[in-house]
């Protein structure tokens, strides 16, 4: 079955690049002049040349013909572009390659493809990866999540390449969760890392923000088991501990005071403000996520947040 990938911000087209790879594949940009002439995306990811079979349209149509649509467009835009398309979208296999909560709703992007588009057939690609390491050729391994396991082996087989390799599992919920949530915690540690609290306040927001997690998961009935695995704490490793992470990075400038791009697109922040709204909703204690949420809506200052998370009741692991 042909494959399509529709985005060309960084990761949909380091997506593209590595299954060119191993045959031809459609990538759909907005404005693809720019990268028609150079064979690389310039603005995204430079230095990266499209393999020959790499085939780039402006026409969604053209690429709306593929069979399996990985959908690489962020999570807070990912409903209206589907409103726009569904037509064209319909009864297609659409592989949302986002990670976050919808800021409106409080929906993941599983659940809003199925809202939008409920003729089609949707699944989740998430995991620890940056955008130049797949594109690069280097080892990644991904988590593959849809609900109807035949078609997420037929997904696992057609996605995987030479250095992306695809683990499944039914637990969408899960799957989602992993990578939205772990967004938020990499914003706290950049914060604390910014700020100069240490490698030990790091260690210790990722440990229990990987309880929240965890916590928010089993509320939703999700498996808190899939939080274990590449799309929890395998992401979760990697966003809290490198600076090739735009959430990261947004909490190294929480922390340092200093101004961050504007225009750069951070999931974790609009996750980290849904995630607070549900857990008030719900009565859930995920004390992290309120700091972070907290810190982004100026309602809190770094010390403070810090005070208040060292100054909680005692508690049992």
């Amino acid at each position: 079955m042909s494959v399509a990938v529709v985005g060309a911000g960084a990761f949909g087209t380091a997506l593209a690049i590595s299954l060119a790879r191993k045959g031809p594949v459609t990538l759909w940009a907005r404005d693809p002049a720019n990268m028609a002439e150079a064979r690389e995306n310039t603005a995204r990811l430079a230095g990266c040349p499209f393999p020959e079979p790499l085939i780039l349209t402006g026409d969604l149509a053209q690429a709306a013909n593929a069979g399996i649509l990985l959908i690489a467009v962020p999570t807070q835009k990912l409903r209206g572009f589907l409103e726009a398309n569904k037509i064209l979208l319909a009864s297609k296999t659409l592989v949302a390659c986002c990670k976050g909560i919808e800021l409106a709703t409080g929906a993941g992007p599983v659940t809003v493809v199925a809202d939008v588009v409920p003729n089609a057939v949707p699944a989740i690609l998430t995991g620890p990866s940056f955008a130049r390491d797949i594109a690069r050729g280097l080892p990644t391994a991904l988590t593959l999540a849809c609900a109807d396991d035949k078609t997420g082996q037929h997904l696992q087989q057609q996605l995987t390449t030479a250095n992306l390799r695809l683990y499944r599992t039914t637990d969408t919920i899960g799957a989602e969760l992993g990578g939205a949530l772990k967004n938020v915690i990499a914003i706290a540690c950049g914060t604390a890392m910014g700020a100069g609290l240490g490698e030990s306040a790091r260690a210790a927001l990722m440990t229990r923000g990987f309880a929240e997690m965890q916590r928010l998961a089993a509320h939703l009935n999700a498996d808190p088991q899939t939080l274990s695995g590449l799309s929890g704490f395998g992401d979760l490793t990697l966003t809290c501990t490198s600076e090739q992470s735009r959430n990261y990075c947004l909490g190294l400038s929480l922390g340092q005071g200093t101004r961050f791009n504007p225009n750069t697109t951070v999931e974790g922040a609009a996750t980290a403000k849904a995630v607070h709204l549900l857990a008030q909703e719900s009565a859930l204690d995920l004390p992290i996520t309120a700091a972070v949420a907290g810190l982004l809506e100026n309602r809190l200052d770094v010390a403070t947040a810090m005070r208040d998370l060292l100054a909680r009741p005692l508690k049992e692991e």
